[in-house]
């Protein structure tokens, strides 16, 4: 409503709620009257500020409604700041509120002009927050689009962010679905072209009649249709990344041409004789094993050993323990917020399924099917229906220790990475998620060797 901030006023008494819908006037002022329409509301409009009455129905002389009202808030949306208002002979709850997590009290009888400066100041502190935290997002955000806590997923991402800032050719390895494109997205990301375009092609998915063209562009008169000069995707890529998709279906005759473009670093267009100089990051992928292709007279060698200046293998998503969890929750928070849904997250049996199911199709088939849950989802809880896949078998064996000591260090350890990647490397946020302290949670990330990135 034009722009303005949304306060949300819990107040039962009618004459104050007229009261404050006028004197709040450069907010958005939602009324709410008792704790089952403030919920709705916080709900419905998820406002950074409340103002809360302690004294609430069907008991406004007690005020356990009020701080139950309160604890509810704090519980759907901890970053809220409560202000909770309280009659002038009830310090000893307002000072419990506070201790509950409200961020400030005052006592009646209302002076508009005072509690006006105390939401003022409760919404700046909310905006310094909000981008505070969006910095330390994009600081600490490991590698974008890289959600992983297995230890060979981890391995894979120190290795991305040692050769980002070089030249060095990469080749990227893994079945479909696995993300391979995300990964060269993100060596594009954290190098020193991340300015500059990220051009990729598919070789699998444009015909090999059109495909020099597309890759090496043409020139006025080239062929019966060329009425124009045209740049390929290389020279589109110039000065930044270019990924080549799926380079085991890349045509025989082509790969002496790519060859020779990786080698010199200049293509000619089809049609032309003038060497172009380009200056590029090549990464490139396949789901196909070269090796075999090569054997078999389909791919040239010297072309493999040029493209595989150093090779990533992206594990399937069943060989990469605990990741399937994470992915699910990280994607269901995305594909809630898209859908508009109020869902807070998986039953006990769905987890587990997600985690026990072997995702032949990767993540892109992880992807699909939570997709679908949070549509099909007609509760909170996403529940293994909504997913549909199998369940996990009963019979299947545990492969922990049965040393309990170490059981809980490497429960507290996965629970403590998974937490930190889904709040973003947020340690208030992740702290709170854990029911800990944030002294707490440094503690845990020096016992354990955990790397604590938010302080890179």
């Amino acid at each position: 409503m034009d722009g303005k901030k949304v306060l949300l006023v819990v107040e039962d008494d009618k004459g104050l709620q007229k009261q404050f819908k006028w004197g709040f006037e450069n907010y958005q002022v939602v009324i709410a009257g008792d704790r089952e329409e403030a919920i709705a509301a916080l709900r419905k409009h998820m406002p950074s500020v409340v103002t809360l009455d302690l004294g609430l129905p069907p008991d406004p002389a007690n005020a356990s409604e009020g701080l139950k009202t309160l604890e509810e808030i704090l519980k759907l949306s901890p970053a809220t700041k409560v202000i909770v208002v309280t009659g002038n002979d009830d310090r000893d709850n307002a000072v419990k509120a506070v201790a509950t997590g409200a961020y400030d009290f005052y006592q009646k009888p209302v002076d508009l002009e005072v509690l006006n400066l105390i939401i003022a100041r409760a919404f700046a502190l909310d905006q310094l927050e909000k981008e505070k935290d969006k910095l330390q997002a994009k600081e600490n955000e490991p590698l974008k689009g890289i959600i992983a806590v297995s230890p060979p997923m981890q391995k894979l991402t120190r290795m991305v962010e040692k050769i980002a800032p070089t030249t060095v050719t990469a080749l990227l390895l893994g079945e479909s679905g696995t993300g391979k494109e995300v990964f060269a997205r993100a060596i594009h990301q954290f190098s020193d072209r991340k300015k500059k375009p990220f051009v990729a092609v598919n070789c699998a998915a444009i015909p090999e009649n059109l495909l020099e063209s597309e890759l090496f562009g043409y020139e006025k008169g080239a062929f019966t249709g060329a009425s124009k000069q045209t740049k390929g995707k290389i020279e589109y890529a110039d000065g930044g990344t270019f990924f080549l998709d799926e380079i085991g279906d890349l045509p025989y005759p082509l790969q002496a041409k790519l060859l020779r473009f990786i080698q010199e670093r200049k293509i000619e267009r089809l049609g032309g004789r003038a060497e172009i100089p380009v200056d590029v990051r090549i990464i490139c992928a396949t789901h196909q094993h070269l090796e075999t292709l090569i054997e078999n007279g389909e791919f040239r060698e010297d072309l493999f050993y040029r493209v595989g200046e150093l090779v990533i293998d992206i594990p399937p998503l069943r060989e990469r323990q605990g990741d399937a969890i994470v992915l699910a929750q990280y994607l269901l928070k995305k594909y809630v917020q898209e859908n508009r849904k109020n869902i807070k997250g998986f039953t006990e049996e769905a987890e587990k399924a997600i985690n026990a199911f072997a995702w032949p199709g990767n993540v892109r088939q992880l992807e699909n099917k939570i997709k679908r849950a949070v549509i099909m989802c007609d509760g909170n809880q996403v529940t293994l229906e909504d997913i549909d896949i199998a369940p996990p078998e009963n019979n299947s064996k545990d492969e922990l220790p049965f040393n309990l000591k170490q059981v809980r260090e490497n429960a507290e350890t996965a629970a403590i990475k998974r937490a930190i990647l889904y709040c973003d490397y947020n340690m208030s946020h992740t702290a709170k998620l854990l029911g800990i302290t944030r002294p707490t949670l440094y503690a845990l990330f020096e016992k354990y060797g955990i790397q604590d990135k938010s302080q890179k």
